[in-house]
């Protein structure tokens, strides 16, 4: 009896450990789903607020942020330059970024 509640046991502690392992694996996903859908939104944005493509700057990264899966949490723009911040996920395995994108410096 004692033999199988040790093997109870050990099997309890690896399942445990399977599921951490899986939950990191999968934060670590989000994690970067949420920079690219980031990175592309701010992108997106910077290209409306300079002209290069149409429509407004805050609604493009949106609709970019969401084409990929993510939510848009924060659109600021100084003059040109978009800074923008996502979600990917919900609860604690969700993930956050933040991008900027923009003209490079002095060439405004």
């Amino acid at each position: 009896m004692a033999g199988s509640a040790a093997a109870i046991g050990a099997l309890a502690v690896a399942a445990a450990a399977a599921m951490g392992v899986g939950a990191v694996g999968a934060a670590s996903v989000h994690a970067v789903r949420a920079a690219g859908a980031a990175d592309a939104a701010a992108l997106a944005a910077a290209d409306a607020a300079t002209g290069a493509a149409t429509g407004v700057a805050c609604d493009r990264a949106a609709e970019v942020a969401a084409s990929v899966g993510a939510d848009l949490i924060a659109c600021t723009l100084a003059e040109t330059t978009a800074t923008v911040r996502v979600r990917v996920g919900g609860g604690l395995l969700g993930a956050e970024a933040r991008a900027r994108a923009g003209p490079p410096s002095g060439r405004e």
